[in-house]
């Protein structure tokens, strides 16, 4: 051993090996004592917006909900356990004790998911209490939809996992929780969406389409009022609807928008439209005449005979009359004045075949054949002039029919009428989008005027109103069937308003769907035209014929109302409105329950309470 290792052949292996132990020891000391920094998140998650109507009642809030979760094997006493949280959480205590033994290996389980702020409270006061350490309860953002069915298919679902699923959850989530890419060192602020709906106005027009659908026992209803100046949707309904708070538990039908996502034919709401082409194109006159003798017959060069029938012998009729009586005959032969590529590009100029482009997810294009197509015949064009043998959407309808109320110029709908930053500054701000002209000026004042007639003494009389002008066109159209022809029992039913017809203010559409036993437009829908027609002009305030009158300087005084400020004590709420209340959602640490609708009346906790994280604020308003 000395022989084979000399000493200064020791030495230095030994000089080096103590310095790199030293200069191992001295890198680990310096990291030991080293301050440890501080590790920061480059991305910051958003809250999401609110949803609220065009007043900024509050449609759609942010939330939280708790996933309660328990590691099984540091419960010592499971039964007492069970016993405490059970009436808390809404489940029997055998139920919790189930839970725990089929977990009993696993090191963590959840007992009940998304349980609300209020539940959370109650069940942090019981673990604290008993000093359940093994309780977690893990915090995911949520919604809370304030008016639960209201206007629900519009305003659409948010799912667990943050995201918007259906209706403007869906289309504006962008807008309403902001995607922020990896590198953003501040995240994007979300935005409220202010939609066009009024939601009392929606309210009370629910109200009257759950009645007509209870009356008729149809199978689903659609509703939709709009400005005709601007395209704003002011009320959106579909039925059968759901409650947004429920959403997991809703059938597919009280999930689907129809005004956007159905396609249907209409019947013969859709004659105005062919009438109002054919007038402007100058192919027909006022003063023309059309003989119905019951069928419109019509021989093509095979030799084979076209025959559409018409539920009356009108006689002699001009196109006024002709909408008047809604005549089969009549409208086959004014569309038979021009060829069917021509007529076929009269029908695409109004919009169909193709989407509005609405704020909306899944809306259709709806049907509209090509005259070249395998599936057009010598019947399609007379009975696509009668409105069959074509699809089409509500809101479709809603755009051409803004044609004939806008001085011949069709307006975009849309249901989004501003997004705002947080702060409340406006960051967009919908305006009117006029489409290309489709008809002179004149054109649309005849068709109006023919409206008029039909409300006045033609098959839409029973929507006639008595102090304030209106014009409608009724249709029934019968249904396609299983076997590709169409069903003689199911029929929809529908009917088109323009009011007041001097200064069209407002377009009203409703369509029901397999009504039993009565299905004819004129008495089944007409009737609704006039009831919701009167709710709406009450509530827009709109001038009535037979109103009295009164002067008045023009100036009115509004007295601005003070910015809500919450430091460390619960405010007093009495007399605020829910537009005031709307800055309470923008805030994380708390959590604000709204019951009612108006002004706050009660409060609780009372006013001067201290805050507290997360804590509850509920608000009752009448």
């Amino acid at each position: 051993m000395n022989d084979f290792f000399k000493k200064p052949a020791l030495i230095t292996i030994l000089v080096f090996t103590l310095g790199a132990f030293a200069y191992v020891f001295s890198k680990y000391a310096l990291l030991a004592f080293t301050p440890m920094n501080k590790i920061t998140a480059t991305i910051t998650q958003s809250e999401r917006g609110s949803i609220v109507d065009r007043n900024g009642k509050p449609l759609a809030v942010q939330t939280n909900f708790y996933h309660v979760g328990v590691t099984p094997h540091l419960v010592k006493n499971p039964e007492k356990f069970a016993n405490d949280i059970a009436d808390s959480l809404g489940m029997k205590s055998q139920e919790i004790l189930a839970i725990l033994n089929q977990a009993d290996k696993a090191s963590f389980v959840y007992l009940k998911k998304k349980v609300d702020q209020t539940v959370y409270t109650e069940l942090k006061k019981i673990t604290d209490e008993n000093n359940y350490m093994f309780v977690t309860f893990d915090r995911i953002p949520g919604r809370v939809y304030p008016e639960n069915a209201l206007a629900s298919q519009l305003i659409g679902y948010m799912g667990e996992e943050g995201k918007g699923l259906a209706g403007i959850e869906y289309s504006m989530q962008d807008f309403l929780q902001p995607v922020n890419t990896e590198g953003d060192k501040k995240a994007q602020p979300e935005k409220n969406i202010y939609l066009t709906i009024d939601a009392n106005l929606q309210y009370k027009l629910e109200e009257i389409a759950r009645e007509t659908m209870n009356t008729t026992q149809a199978e689903s209803m659609m509703l939709l009022a709009s400005d005709v100046s601007s395209g704003e949707i002011l009320s959106y309904i579909s039925l059968p609807s759901v409650n947004l708070n429920e959403y997991n538990y809703a059938n597919i039908e009280q999930t689907i928008d129809r005004p956007a996502m159905t396609a249907y034919e209409p019947g013969s709401v859709f004659k105005i439209f062919t009438v109002a082409s054919m007038y402007d194109a100058g192919l027909i006159k006022a003063s023309d005449s059309f003989l119905c003798d019951g069928v419109f017959e019509h021989r093509i060069r095979g030799g084979e005979t076209i025959r559409i029938k018409c539920l009356e012998h009108h006689g002699w009729l001009t196109p006024r009359e002709a909408l008047k009586y809604s005549c089969n005959d009549a409208l086959a032969q004014i569309a038979s004045r021009t060829t069917d590529e021509n007529f076929m590009q009269m029908v695409r100029r109004l919009g169909f075949g193709q989407r509005t482009g609405i704020e909306l997810p899944g809306e259709t294009s709806g049907s509209v054949k090509d005259v070249n197509s395998r599936l057009w015949s010598a019947r399609s064009k007379p009975t696509i002039a009668m409105g069959q043998e074509i699809s089409v959407s509500a809101l479709q309808m809603i755009q051409a029919a803004s044609s004939l109320a806008n001085k011949g110029v069709p307006v975009k709908p849309a249901v989004v009428k501003r997004i705002t930053n947080k702060d409340g500054t406006i960051y967009y701000e919908h305006k009117p989008f006029n489409l290309e002209p489709v008809f002179k000026e004149s054109t649309a004042d005849y068709l109006l005027s023919c409206m008029e007639t039909t409300a006045t003494s033609g098959t839409g009389s029973r929507a006639r109103l008595h102090d304030i002008s209106i014009g409608v066109k009724t249709g029934t159209a019968q249904m396609a069937d299983k076997n590709g022809g169409y069903s003689t029992t199911d029929f929809l039913s529908n009917c088109m308003a323009i009011f007041p017809i001097e200064e069209p203010q407002i377009i009203l559409y409703i369509v029901v769907v397999k009504a039993k036993g009565e299905t004819y437009a004129g008495r089944i829908v007409a009737p609704v035209i006039a009831k919701a027609a009167d709710v709406i002009i009450d509530h827009l305030g709109m001038s009535r014929g037979d109103a009295a009158s009164l002067e008045h300087n023009g100036k009115i005084t509004i007295s601005s109302s003070k910015p809500l400020i919450i430091k460390n004590e619960v405010p007093d709420f009495t007399g605020m409105s829910m537009r005031e209340l709307l800055p309470l959602f923008n805030r994380s640490d708390i959590e604000i329950k709204i019951n009612g609708s108006g002004w706050v009346k009660s409060q609780s906790p009372e006013a001067g309470t201290p805050i507290t994280e997360n804590m509850l604020i509920e608000l009752n308003l009448e």
